[in-house]
């Protein structure tokens, strides 16, 4: 088992995951995803376009036969300082999702270790990421890693 780039091969099976994902989603807020199994985040030609773009680099989890389990996409962010505001590198994970079939396996945690060592060799002031609040899985676990919120969104449905 192992964390590594994703490669172009491996975009069948990320869409997979991104539709696992998609699924998630449009069952806690059927009021904004859509119904369809086959929604997903990205295009394959989105995919292959992120591929090529070391700033928003995308990790696999792989088993000794090279199927993927798991995904990670990440950012790069830098905040230019402001009269306001310091200057801030910062990591972002803008997606993580273990496969179906694999979880409870630790494999999520493995996941947010790499990227908190990963954000750490680059530099960054911290690790970030957004979570949906009826997604208490998710929730739970960003939570038991010492994650906090830093601020809330918030809505009234007209």
């Amino acid at each position: 088992m192992s964390i590594r780039l994703a490669q172009i091969k491996d975009i069948p099976a990320i869409e997979k995951l991104l539709r696992q994902i998609f699924q998630v989603h449009s069952q806690m807020r059927p009021d904004l995803f859509g119904e369809t199994d086959q929604g997903s985040k990205y295009s394959a030609k989105e995919l292959e376009e992120l591929l090529q773009d070391a700033s928003k680099p995308i990790f696999v989890y792989v088993d000794d036969q090279e199927h993927i389990l798991a995904h990670m996409f990440l950012v790069i962010k830098e905040k230019e300082s402001s009269s306001i505001s310091k200057s801030v590198k910062t990591l972002f994970i803008d997606d993580l999702c273990v496969s179906e079939e694999a979880r409870g396996q630790k494999i999520g945690q493995e996941l947010y270790d790499f990227a908190l060592e990963y954000a750490k060799e680059l530099g960054c002031y911290d690790l970030t990421l957004n979570v949906w609040n009826d997604n208490k899985r998710a929730l739970a676990f960003y939570e038991r890693q010492g994650m906090k919120p830093r601020e809330t969104k918030m809505e009234k449905i007209l």
